[in-house]
């Protein structure tokens, strides 16, 4: 027979299971949830609430309940965002993009260390759910990265099912598909997991070429652009403006800046009306300027569909109860893009354009007015290339609604943010701390000095941001496709670098180097630094796991 000592003991330790669960409920219930949304070569001023002529009221009711970031950037090119992003990684110290001096095997095919762990691999042990939905572009599965269920939604190689399946699915449409399965996510997850929070990230792949849209979306701007980019570039700039987004001035367009990569005979393939430098309008003959304009149309129609699903996806939370309690984020993975090519299944100049045969992109003419009010495109790690929308909504615990933040972020602090909000810890100090920071205190309270330096390379670009001040060194072209050419692989440490002062000259118009050489040099040898760092961060991939 137990003695009641033996009783009291069990008594109590039962009431304290019971206590310690109800605890872990509470805390449950008290995290909230997470939605990343990620476009996929989206320009800086191609949302309505940064300046666009785009219909995309879904964002800009986020962002009038919520927060805009002014100064907020990604890495330049995709996959290095999605690596940074979901690690608050350089992708340089995860061996997610290339470097100077980096070992072969180093760069986008590069495979992370077992240390750099994704924002899913950090909440699942927490209770969370996680589901991805679109593009991943980052090495391994998402299924063995952390997250319970994912779905790249790919027919092709565009936004339509392939053209050559005998069972092709006419009602296909990739931006329409991702968010259906959002909400699929979302919708199992209220019905089996309502007790337990969720991290969905969606990761449209709109508006990346091949430019395809909807023939309804494609109507509804069809006539839009034939007054050129630019004109849209002033109307846009002056919309952002009055907006108080930007006090820049316009940059003015690099009539010798044509796409980062030369692929003369896949451009030969579109025909005459094609053009591969943003030369004034005027310029343009009649047959130029309406497929110029045909295209930026595209282009918005794929902006504009994507804003109504995320719509989709925010009722959804709506009607599952979870909107107040969600921290919602939406950013692009890097500037609009220039380049120009024929993949995938080809071009037929004979179908309609924006329609599964055809392969069509922007170009950089109406990139650069996507970009407004920036200098460049994606690849290049001046204004136009790397920055990007930031807009933050959380009803519960985002006090502000509708005003602009000015600190510098970058993507490397999404992870940190997160994870701070969770309540869960970054890895120990056994491997490389997160240079990412938590955006907690400027959501919550407002702008603060966060990001004393933000540090850039990609194929041959490279800057340094020190505060307003900022150095960069970025090549025009580049003949080479796909990759880093032996020459931007062994660029020289010496290269002619310019300074801009961003506090008065965000668009980079007004290269003060020559009057700052000290400057240039101080801030030349950190970039350095930081590269030598960032090198022995990545060797660490070559060790065994520390987990």
């Amino acid at each position: 027979m137990r003695s009641s000592h033996s009783r009291n003991s069990i008594s109590i330790l039962v009431l304290a299971v019971s206590i310690g669960m109800m605890l872990a409920s509470h805390v449950s219930a008290q995290r909230p949830n997470f939605l990343v949304i990620i476009a996929d070569d989206l320009g800086y001023s191609d949302v309505g609430c940064y300046g666009s002529e785009i219909a995309t009221p879904n964002l800009d009711g986020l962002a009038a309940g919520g927060l805009k970031f002014t100064q907020f950037y990604n890495t330049a090119r995709c996959w290095p965002t999605r690596s940074a992003l979901l690690t608050g990684y350089y992708p340089q110290q995860i061996r997610r993009d290339g470097m100077p001096g980096a070992p072969s095997g180093f760069g986008g095919s590069g495979k992370r260390p077992a240390w750099a762990q994704t924002i899913a691999d950090y909440l699942r042990p927490a209770g969370y759910r996680s589901y991805h939905s679109g593009k991943w572009h980052v090495d391994g599965k998402p299924t063995d990265n952390g997250f319970d269920l994912s779905d790249e939604a790919t027919r092709s190689h565009g936004f339509f099912d392939s053209i050559k399946r005998e069972d092709r699915d006419p009602d296909f449409y990739r931006t329409t598909a991702t968010a259906d399965h959002a909400i699929e996510c979302l919708q199992q997850h209220a019905a089996e997991f309502a007790d337990q929070p969720f991290f969905q990230y969606v990761a449209f792949h709109a508006p990346h070429f091949p430019l395809h849209a909807l023939p309804e979306d494609i109507e509804r701007y069809r006539d839009r652009y034939v007054d050129g980019w630019d004109a849209l570039r002033e109307e846009r700039h002056k919309r952002q403006q009055a907006l108080g987004i930007t006090s820049a001035e316009l940059s003015k367009l690099e009539e010798d800046v044509g796409p980062p990569y030369a692929f003369p005979d896949q451009i030969a393939l579109l025909g005459p009306g094609e053009i591969n430098r943003p030369l004034p309008w005027g310029k343009l003959t009649q047959q130029q300027q309406r497929f110029q304009a045909t295209k930026m149309a595209i282009h918005a129609a794929m902006i504009d569909r994507m804003d109504q699903e995320i719509g989709r996806i925010v009722e959804q939370l709506r009607s599952m109860s979870a909107f107040e309690d969600t921290l919602i984020l939406f950013l692009s993975d890097n500037g609009a893009s220039a380049e120009m090519m024929v993949r995938g299944e080809g071009h037929d100049p004979s179908a309609a354009p924006g329609s599964a045969a055809t392969y069509l992109c922007l170009g950089p003419g109406f990139s650069s007015a996507a970009n407004t009010p920036f200098r460049r495109h994606k690849t290049w790690v001046h204004e136009g290339g790397i920055s990007t929308p930031l807009i933050a909504h959380w009803p519960k615990r985002i006090s502000a609604r509708n005003e602009l933040r000015w600190t510098i972020g970058h993507v490397i602090d999404i992870a940190p943010t997160i994870l701070d909000f969770a309540g869960v810890e970054p890895a120990s100090s056994s491997v490389p701390a997160m240079i990412g920071k938590s955006l907690a205190p400027v959501l919550l309270k407002g702008d603060v000095a966060l990001n004393d330096e933000i540090w850039f390379y990609h194929e041959g670009n490279r800057a340094l941001r020190q505060g307003d001040w900022k150095i960069v060194h970025g090549n025009v072209a580049r003949d080479f496709p796909w990759g880093r050419s032996k020459a931007a692989a062994n660029e020289t440490d010496q290269a002619e670098w310019s300074l801009y002062d961003l506090s008065t000259d965000r668009a980079e118009q007004n290269d003060v180097a020559s009057d700052h050489p000290e400057i240039v040099a101080a801030m030349q040898s950190r970039w350095l630094e930081l590269r030598d760092q960032f090198l022995r961060d990545s060797a660490s991939a070559l060790l065994p796991s520390t987990d």
